[in-house]
């Protein structure tokens, strides 16, 4: 029999991405010189030994110095791209308008002047090679949340991929079947109303969060935009003109103060324009957010290049392995993903009964899409635990600038679609206050991602279960789940081995993760449509299989720079080696078995 392979908390990263040799930024345009070196901001470190990993700092370096390379391949290709030419009738940036908004997304996505201290970009949090989501296995293994623009302030979730982000519809709650679907974030608040495109919205939400690049003013994007040095590229896009605004003498002090100052009280536009400078402002913010969403639209973030896309498109020229294959069948039948991960088929009859009727029926029906997005677009609260090491829970003091991002400290609890649609703290405001009746049925609900991805590693960590070499991920909402065997092993098993305890609290003799479930951190409104399974260790095996099918790369290369090797690195000292009581597990499984 084959050896299960479950990992628990205790088991470190055991490969990272190497270091890069650091590249040279690219000067703003209009700089003429040296880039300056930026002060350092305040230290605010409220955490308690074992949750910052020991690596962060170089770990940090080491992911700026990859944005920075990134940033610079895209400015060499927009200068190599010949420029579109605006005619027709509507204008049409005709040639290459479109790969010019794609490089303009790009590049704003790896500009780490787009923060009050100059050293975070949308990248850092979502870098190509982790499927565009967390890229250091310390973090995804320890705090959970990345440190923003001010160390160490950091959220309170995982960074979700922006791989097939674009394809969610605006929010709206289906009266019929008495649910949301749409929207983007964990709890679906980027809703995309005004701007049509959730994804639009998603990207606009970042720049001003105060636990991530924290500025203070939507214009401070403008401001920033102005000293590009690939503003001229905006303008082609966006208009000539379009960041023409008359800032203040006080807006580089304004930009450069973080979000949620003390100093700014209730203030959320310190930045003091005209009517017609504050319009046009708000006008650079929207197309920020626009072409942020063409570029994660496009082939270079959503490339429908994996194995599985090749199977659609030829299964006898592709065709997937025995165990890819089972994993599949497993995966639209008994396991029952595809209710939710839908795969542009039918879907087998399951849970076994009496909720279903055909455990082990196996769905028969033609395909329907040749680009199914695994994901039905809603909500779910799946019955996760919390997560103590989440570094939302530790930030319940204020920090230099007399900001606290969490003042319940370990009372919190993350309501997701709930807290959202009632406004509540750490959400967005609402746009639509019919909604609000719908948050006691909708707390502990979040967004079901696509499964495309969920496997993407680099290169030479071709998988996220030890023994390596591995990439250490982080899954769900709180990244309490470590491996994609792990997860597979919750959805069959949180109602085989429920507890009524919390984290790192299963009784003596159970392991956590292996044959015990701490209770829901949200425990109404569970989905019950998993959870008792009923799946064998070996079909575990086969659906992990399957969902490696779903990553990017197979059909062309999937562009996952900087293009380096990685190899090998020392591992975290937050976690060195398996805990005695899963040594003890795994040995008395073995003698089991023999």
């Amino acid at each position: 029999m084959r050896k299960r392979r479950l990992i628990a908390l205790s088991i470190g990263c055991a490969v990272v991405a190497t270091a890069l040799v650091t590249s040279t930024r690219l000067t703003p345009a209009q700089s003429g010189g040296a880039r300056k070196q930026e002060p350092s901001p305040p230290f605010y470190n409220p955490y308690p030994p074992g949750i910052l990993p020991a690596d962060l700092p170089q770990e940090i370096e080491r992911v700026r110095r990859e944005v920075r390379f990134i940033e610079n391949e895209a400015i060499a290709q927009w200068r190599a791209l010949p420029p579109p030419t605006l005619t027709g009738q509507p204008p049409i940036l005709a040639h290459t308008g479109q790969r010019a908004n794609v490089l303009l997304g790009k590049l704003m996505n790896f500009d780490e002047n787009i923060s009050p201290f100059k050293n975070r970009a949308c990248g850092f949090c979502h870098m190509p090679y982790a499927g565009f989501s967390g890229s250091i296995p310390s973090v995804n293994l320890t705090m959970i949340a990345y440190p923003g623009s001010l160390p160490y302030r950091a959220g309170k979730r995982t960074a979700q991929r922006y791989t097939y982000s674009p394809d969610f519809p605006v929010l709206n709650h289906n009266d019929t079947q008495n649910a949301f679907f749409g929207g983007n974030f964990w709890d679906s608040r980027a809703t995309g109303y005004l701007l049509g495109s959730p994804d639009a919205n998603q990207a606009q939400g970042p720049p001003v969060d105060t636990q991530e690049h924290a500025l203070p003013d939507t214009a401070c994007i403008a401001f920033r935009l102005q000293t590009a040095a690939y503003k001229p590229l905006f303008e082609t896009v966006w208009g000539e003109g379009s960041l023409d605004i008359k800032f203040p003498p006080n807006t580089e002090q304004i930009c450069e103060t973080p979000g949620g100052a003390m100093a700014f009280g209730t203030n959320t536009m310190p930045i003091r324009l005209t009517p017609e400078d504050r319009a046009k402002a708000n006008n650079v913010f929207d197309h920020w957010g626009e072409s942020l969403d063409q570029y994660e639209a496009s082939p270079d973030v959503s490339a429908f290049s994996s194995k599985f896309d090749a199977f659609l498109a030829n299964p006898t020229q592709f065709p997937l392995s025995a165990d890819e294959m089972a994993g599949y069948n497993l995966f639209r039948g008994k396991a029952n993903c595809n209710s939710c991960h839908l795969d542009g088929k039918s879907t087998a009859p399951t849970p076994p009964a009496p909720q279903g009727t055909a455990p082990n029926s196996e769905d028969t029906g033609a395909a329907a899409s040749s680009r199914p997005l695994f994901t039905c677009f809603g909500s779910a609260n799946l019955g996760v635990p919390l997560n103590p090491r989440d570094a939302i829970y530790y930030q319940d003091k204020p920090d230099f600038f007399g900001f606290t991002a969490n003042p319940f400290g370990f009372s919190f609890r993350d309501l997701g679609l709930g807290t959202f649609l009632r406004s509540g703290p750490g959400s967005w405001p609402s746009p639509n206050d019919e909604w609000t009746q719908f948050a006691p049925t909708s707390d502990g609900q979040m967004q079901t991602s696509s499964a495309r991805n969920v496997a993407l590693t680099p290169p030479q960590c071709p998988t996220t279960e030890a023994p390596g070499p591995y990439f250490q991920k982080e899954f769900f909402h709180n990244g309490y789940i470590k491996s994609l065997k792990q997860l597979v092993h919750f959805y069959n098993t949180r109602d085989v081995y429920p507890f009524d305890v919390t984290s790192g609290h299963c009784p003596k003799g159970k392991i956590e993760k292996v044959d015990c479930w701490p209770m829901p951190e949200v425990p109404n409104n569970l989905d019950m449509t998993i959870g008792k399974l009923g799946l064998t260790d070996m079909e575990e095996n086969q659906i992990v299989a399957f969902l490696q099918t779903l990553s990017d790369g197979f059909t062309r290369p999937y562009r996952l720079s900087p293009r380096r090797p990685y190899h090998r690195a020392p591992r975290p000292s937050v976690a060195l080696r398996l805990s005695p009581a899963l040594t003890r597990y795994r040995e008395a499984k073995r003698l089991r078995m023999h």
